[in-house]
């Protein structure tokens, strides 16, 4: 966890019920995201363990160690493993640079986004439990990530997002409407490595059923395109979780132009969706 000490001297944590929304602050808690993650990645989803991670029913990589763990608590619940049921990973530029990097640099350049002046923020391996996928958490989670926002003065927020199909036949009408319409000015766009790079540009615009490629999209991707999000250059084949990631780039003056006045007024109400 990069600087939570820091952020909860200064950040309070958020509460609607008896649901919480906070960084982890200890081994204890991120193994707990990280059950979480296996559940829904593997267990739900599908993707594919290696032994270990079939051993130990955990989703982990290289990166956990250095990110830090946005958490929604149920502290209704008696212990910390079922207490997670919400989770979001978070990595500052400044951060990634003294340690392994960035995630979505296996899939994408992201040299432009890298040479942005300011602080930026890879979001990732977000999920919720599948009892609490509801409006309720979903403003949890985005209420934590406006206040590491904020704290932080992130200038663009960042990461994969996907498709939960590997057929281009299935999403050539949503990836070609998100090419078209949405895509990320070249001045930080970010582009599929040419060994993974899948073209969206599959439809011509002219020939894009707008209604329907919005249907399809998946609803946090929609969730950041209302928020004023691009879409990186290329989609990406990710084998182990049998998806196609798309890159989601957002600049947070939008944001912060929309919430500042909440955000000031009281911390513990901030929303964004």
């Amino acid at each position: 966890m990069a600087a939570a000490e820091d952020y909860f001297k200064n950040i309070e944590s958020v509460h609607s019920g008896n649901l919480e929304v906070r960084l982890a602050e200890n081994n204890g808690e991120i193994d707990a995201a990280q059950a979480l993650r296996y559940k829904v990645f593997y267990d739900e989803m599908s993707a594919l363990p290696n032994k270990d991670m079939l051993a130990t029913k955990r989703d982990y990589d290289r990166f956990d160690k250095y990110w830090d763990h946005l958490l929604v608590i149920d502290n209704s619940k008696n212990k910390i493993i079922d207490q997670v049921v919400g989770t979001y990973r978070l990595n500052r530029k400044s951060e990634a640079n003294k340690n392994q990097g960035f995630y979505s640099s296996e899939e994408y350049n992201i040299d432009t986004l890298l040479n942005y002046p300011g602080e930026t923020l890879e979001l990732g391996r977000s999920c919720v439990d599948k009892k609490y996928r509801n409006g309720q958490t979903m403003q949890l989670l985005w209420r934590g990530i406006a206040n590491y926002v904020f704290y932080y003065d992130i200038k663009v927020m960042f990461g994969c997002a996907s498709f939960p199909e590997i057929s281009k036949e299935l999403i050539k009408e949503p990836l070609s409407y998100l090419h078209h319409y949405h895509l990320a000015p070249k001045e930080f766009r970010p582009i599929a490595l040419p060994h993974r790079y899948i073209n969206m540009n599959l439809i011509s615009k002219e020939e894009v059923n707008i209604k329907e490629a919005r249907r399809v999209v998946p609803p946090l991707v929609k969730g950041y395109l209302r928020l004023g999000a691009f879409i990186g250059e290329g989609a990406v084949l990710d084998k182990q979780f049998g998806t196609t990631d798309i890159f989601i780039v957002l600049k947070t003056d939008q944001v912060t132009k929309r919430y500042r006045s909440h955000y000031e007024l009281d911390k513990s109400e901030i929303s964004i969706l």
